[in-house]
């Protein structure tokens, strides 16, 4: 709730000349601002509005990415999502687990349809933690956020179309924003 108040702050000033203005040589003081259209300030107040609303969506649809990574790309992660025993001790004190762990994977059951459900399948993951570095093979388990699809190519000449999630809600919200003003 408070982004989005920011958000509609920020509409407000734009939209009262307060935001937007060109630098003056004026040493202090209030900056003269250029006064939105009013086209632009309703393209500002409704991509503020969509961002609030695809921010929610993303909460909402949240999940736990909980798996075996399988390649490290230059987007991100392939993981093989579906080990909730990753969320429990001692598993769950870093948000990378050695490969060499014992882990076993869950059963071949649907995915669950709430806030905080751990995915099932293959999924892309973005937006990772620098630290601590990832290897092959490792396992994962991050809250993350929808942020789309894309294609992968496991070997050449097969593609699939997997899953993408964020462990950015930032990252989640902009990609998805992005992609429904196209």
């Amino acid at each position: 709730m408070r982004r989005f108040s920011s958000l509609l702050l920020l509409v407000g000033l734009a939209m009262n000349g307060v935001v937007g203005s060109e630098p003056t040589n004026a040493p202090s003081g209030p900056v003269p601002a250029r006064v939105l259209s009013p086209a632009e300030q309703a393209r500002a107040l409704a991509r503020a509005e969509l961002s609030e609303k695809v921010r929610a969506e993303c909460v909402e649809a949240r999940r736990y990415v909980a798996g075996r990574v399988i390649e490290i790309t230059s987007k991100g992660l392939i993981v093989e999502s579906g080990y909730s025993s990753l969320l429990q001790p001692p598993f769950n004190q870093s948000w990378v687990v050695p490969g060499n762990a014992t882990v076993a994977k869950d059963l071949e059951t649907p995915e669950e349809k709430h806030p905080d459900a751990v995915c099932r399948g293959l999924v892309s993951l973005i937006s990772i933690p620098r630290r601590p570095k990832v290897k092959p093979y490792d396992y994962v388990v991050i809250h993350a956020y929808p942020a789309g699809e894309e294609m992968y190519r496991p070997v050449p000449g097969v593609e699939k179309t997997i899953r993408r999630y964020s462990a950015s809600l930032e990252t989640a919200v902009q990609s998805e924003v992005e992609r429904r003003e196209k």
